[in-house]
C-alpha cells in the first residue's frame, strides 16, 4: 500500500537547536523528501508515498532528491556541528594514501598558481576582470571534475559557481574578489580535512542536464574566439584557461552524448597528463619536461573513442588533421574545433 525509502545522514550525540533548525528550514526546500529523527534520534532523510500515486516518474525524482541530499549533507553537517558524528557505512571506497597526496598537491598547487597569476600576473585584475573570471571559473570546474571532491570542498566549488552566475552582484570585479576569498579559505584547511572528503562511491544519481551535441558546438563557437587576443598579447595563462573553461563548464553542467564526454575527458587527460600519471594512468600524451606532445598516442586514443561509438554514431569521424601540436595553446584550440566539427547524427 505504501512505498518508503530512507537514508541515515548523521548520528546525533545530543539534540541541539542549531542543526535542528537548519534541517527544519531545509525541509521547506525539498519537494519529495524530508529530514527527520529516527527512533534512535539520529538524522534521516525520508520519502514515502501511497503506491496509488507512486508513479515511476515520481519515484525516480524523489529517490534522486533523497540520495543526492543525503550524500551532500552528511559531510557538511558533521563538519559544522560537533554534536553530530558520521554514520557507519560500508559502501564507500577509500582512496589510497598516495592518491590522496596526489589530489591534495594538485588542488593546492592549482589554486596557488591561479591566485599568483591574478595577484602578480602581467594583466591587472581591476582592468581585466573578464580574464580573471576565466581563470577562476576554469579552476573551479577543473578541480571539481579532476579531483571529485565531497563535503566542504564540493560545496565551496558549487557556491563559487552560484556566486559568479547569480544576479545579486552585477559587477564582475566584485564577483572575482568573492571567488578569490573562497579559494583562499580552501588553502587554510588542513591536509587531514581534505583527506577525509576523498572517497569513491559505487554509483549515484546524475545531476547534470541532458543535452545534444549542438549545445557543445554553440558554447565552443561563442567562447573559444575569446582566447585569440590573449594569445596574441602573450598572456598564455589566460588564453589557455578559456578552452579549459569550456571543457570544464560542459562537464560540470551537461550530460553530453558519450562521444563528447569521452573527448572532453581526453582533453584534460592530455593537458593534465602529469596529474593522471601520478594517479597511476599509464598513457603518455604530453611530456612537460620537453613540452612535446606524443602525437601517436593522442591519435590512437582518438581512434579508440571513435571505434567504441561508431556503431551508434556511424558518421563519427574526428578530423584529426585539424590538430596543431606546436604548443599547448595551439593544441587546446584545435582540439576543441575538432570536437565542434564532430558529426553525431545517426543514420540507419
Amino acid at each position: 500500500k505504501r512505498f518508503k525509502a530512507e537514508a541515515k545522514v548523521a548520528k546525533v550525540s545530543r539534540l541541539e537547536p542549531d542543526f535542528m533548525r537548519r534541517l527544519s528550514v531545509a525541509n521547506f526546500d525539498l519537494q519529495f523528501s524530508r529530514y527527520a529523527l529516527d527512533k534512535d534520534k539520529d538524522i534521516n532523510i525520508v520519502f514515502d508515498t501511497y503506491t496509488l500515486d507512486g508513479s515511476p516518474y515520481k519515484l525516480y525524482y524523489a529517490l534522486k532528491e533523497l540520495a543526492t541530499n543525503a550524500d551532500k549533507q552528511d559531510d557538511l553537517l558533521v563538519e559544522e556541528f560537533s554534536a553530530l558524528r558520521p554514520v557507519e557505512i560500508d559502501h564507500l571506497h577509500s582512496l589510497t594514501a598516495a592518491e590522496k597526496e596526489v589530489k591534495y598537491e594538485f588542488i593546492t598547487r592549482q589554486i596557488r598558481a591561479v591566485l599568483s597569476e591574478i595577484n602578480q600576473g602581467s594583466l591587472r585584475a581591476a582592468e581585466y576582470p573578464g580574464a580573471m573570471a576565466y581563470l577562476l571559473l576554469n579552476l573551479t570546474y577543473k578541480l571539481d571534475y579532476l579531483t571529485k571532491p565531497e563535503g566542504f570542498m564540493m560545496e565551496t566549488l558549487e557556491r563559487i559557481n552560484r556566486l559568479y552566475f547569480s544576479n545579486i552582484e552585477k559587477d564582475t570585479l566584485t564577483k572575482n574578489n568573492k571567488l578569490k576569498k573562497e579559494f583562499e579559505k580552501l588553502l587554510t584547511r588542513s591536509k587531514a580535512d581534505f583527506f577525509k572528503e576523498m572517497y569513491e562511491v559505487p554509483s549515484t544519481f546524475g545531476i547534470t542536464s541532458p543535452v545534444n551535441h549542438d549545445k557543445i558546438t554553440t558554447l565552443i563557437e561563442a567562447e573559444l574566439p575569446n582566447m585569440d587576443w590573449y594569445e596574441e598579447q602573450n598572456h598564455e595563462a589566460v588564453a589557455l584557461a578559456i578552452p579549459s573553461y569550456i571543457v570544464g563548464y560542459c562537464l560540470f553542467y551537461y550530460a553530453a552524448p558519450e562521444p563528447d564526454r569521452n573527448f572532453l575527458h581526453l582533453y584534460f587527460q592530455i593537458l593534465e597528463n602529469s596529474y593522471f600519471q601520478s594517479l597511476g594512468f599509464q598513457e603518455s600524451f604530453y611530456d612537460a619536461a620537453t613540452q612535446k606532445f606524443n602525437v601517436k598516442n593522442i591519435k590512437k586514443a582518438i581512434q579508440q573513442i571513435t571505434l567504441t561509438h561508431r556503431k551508434t554514431y556511424n558518421r563519427l569521424q574526428p578530423k584529426t588533421s585539424l590538430l596543431d601540436f606546436s604548443s599547448k595553446l595551439a593544441f587546446a584550440k584545435s582540439f576543441l574545433w575538432m570536437i565542434k566539427d564532430l558529426d553525431l547524427s545517426k543514420t540507419k
